[in-house]
């Protein structure tokens, strides 16, 4: 007996759940040379406001938790990937029209970032932070906060990959993130959101949205409950005007990025603000 199969469709993930789109669209989701794969959400402006809101929620949580904590959160998803290694070896495989090495060498080094970037959720504190030298009787010190939600344009030739390196970093000070996924090659982003899903991540701390990058980015660069925006993937896109939108905000906005970025302590530290304390000491 001849079986039909059952094409997947791929929702958005937002607050830790995967709703469809608010507007019912979807788009096909092919191989390299143009055989059909999957059925994708096509995320809307009301979608994005949802991601936003949902990060919003979740981010004195995250914030709150300890930087141990956030790290062994970040090496468990390193630890849940590994798990699924084949299937996102496939996955990529087929989206970006690469072979199975290359694939599988994409997939080790996605991993290898959740724990590059565990191993610092610790220790970023004591490089970025210091204690001032002041003229007075006082002690002067400077410790990194989160900014607080960050939405990210991720790298689109790289799916798994270049989201991967721009979320992990934004994750690491206690940010939570909406990102918006590659368009052409979405699959792995989701199935990384299932990963999330079924980790420690708490809902709403990562929130993925898939479609058009032209379509949802402005709406995160123009909005208000938006503190940072990572505009990595966005070379393609007028990005200057998304950086003239996210002024009116006083968003922090890192540039396009030739590539995937790769990790860096600078990534953690670009997505902080500096809170300096001012402390009386000797007899009162």
């Amino acid at each position: 007996m001849t079986r039909l199969a059952v094409p997947k469709t791929y929702k958005l993930f937002v607050g830790g759940k995967f709703p469809r789109s608010e507007s019912g669209r979807t788009y096909e989701v092919t191989t390299s040379d143009g055989r059909f794969l999957a059925n994708a959400s096509r995320a809307s402006r009301k979608d994005a406001r949802d991601a936003v809101r949902a990060a919003r929620s979740a981010q004195p949580g995250w914030a709150g938790a300890t930087a141990y904590n956030r790290g062994q959160v970040l090496y468990r998803i390193a630890e849940l990937l590994e798990g699924r290694r084949a299937q996102f070896v496939e996955e990529v495989r087929e989206t970006e029209g690469v072979g199975a090495a290359a694939a599988a060498a994409q997939v080790d080094s996605a991993i290898d970032v959740w724990v590059w970037y565990a191993g610092w959720a610790d220790k970023y504190a004591q490089v970025a932070g210091n204690a001032n030298s002041v003229a007075g009787p006082y002690f002067n010190l400077s410790a990194p906060e989160p900014t607080g939600v960050v939405a990210v344009v991720a790298p689109q030739e790289s799916a798994l990959l270049g989201l991967v390196s721009v979320v992990a970093p934004a994750l690491v000070p206690g940010n939570t993130v909406v990102v918006v996924a590659s368009e052409a090659a979405p699959l792995s982003a989701i199935s990384l959101s299932e990963v999330l899903a079924t980790s420690d991540v708490p809902g709403g701390v990562v929130n993925v949205l898939t479609g058009s990058p032209a379509e949802i980015a402005p709406w995160l660069a123009a909005h208000a409950d938006v503190n940072a925006l990572d505009l990595a993937g966005a070379g393609a896109l007028d990005w200057v005007d998304l950086e003239i939108a996210a002024a009116e905000t006083l968003k922090r906005v890192l540039p396009p990025v030739d590539g995937v970025p790769a990790p860096s302590l600078g990534r953690i530290t670009s997505l902080t603000e500096t809170k300096t304390v001012w402390h009386p000491k000797g007899m009162l």
